[in-house]
């Protein structure tokens, strides 16, 4: 069971394991947000997680014997030692760092071309949110970061992410991309802005809504 969708239970299957493969098409869980919209997408997301950890868990990772279920609780548990093995997850930070009006954004080269998104990076073993987004910052584009401010998360199952937003303000320094992860950056202004990711994606949303505060103040103004 990965939820209810309009009050109805939703459950996830691999469908390679069913005696009679149900007839559809198979769709992307990209897809599902641009034909469902966002609670289905949330709910795809889940099932496919579940799913990939049941399958990369099916073995004890301490003494190497088969796994179960157990019962109440989304846990994969040794039947010989114990062991308890829970989902993944992979917390991220994502960074959109601000100079007055102008938004600081980046394309990695593994974006579609001409894309460019926020600065995003995986938190480190014993590396707070805050710590993990000043570091990120620095070791992508070599600027130092002020006032972090919370935005929103968004569970990404690509493969397992929770990706964790937050505004922030230049501080000092001259962009200097990391040409390992960096394709290019550079600060652009709300009317001159690139291609940006899709809007099933927490980083549109951030990027929007700093957008959305800019017209409003500017409306003010």
């Amino acid at each position: 069971l990965v939820g209810e969708h309009h009050g109805q239970p939703c459950y996830a299957a691999d469908v390679t394991q069913l005696p009679n493969i149900p007839e559809g098409e198979a769709i992307s869980l990209r897809a599902i947000f641009q034909l469902a919209g966002a609670e289905s997408f949330s709910l795809a997301g889940r099932a496919t997680q579940l799913l990939d950890w049941q399958n990369q868990h099916r073995f004890c990772g301490k003494c190497g014997t088969p796994t179960v279920m157990k019962s109440g609780e989304s846990a994969m548990q040794c039947s010989s030692c114990g062991l308890l093995a829970y989902p993944r997850i992979s917390p991220a930070v994502m960074v959109l760092v601000r100079e007055g009006e102008k938004l600081l954004l980046a394309r990695s080269p593994r974006f579609k071309p001409g894309v460019y998104s926020a600065l995003a990076g995986f938190v480190e073993a014993g590396e707070t949110l805050e710590e993990c987004a000043a570091r990120e910052v620095r070791e992508e584009v070599g600027i130092e970061i002020t006032r972090l401010r919370y935005f929103h998360s968004q569970p990404w199952p690509f493969p397992n992410s929770l990706m964790v937003a937050f505004f922030a303000d230049y501080a000092g320094g001259t962009i200097t991309p990391d040409l390992n992860e960096i394709e290019a950056a550079d600060w652009f202004s709300p009317n001159a802005l690139p291609l940006l990711p899709e809007s099933i994606s927490i980083s549109r949303q951030l990027i929007d809504a700093a957008l959305a505060e800019h017209d409003t103040c500017t409306a003010k103004n």
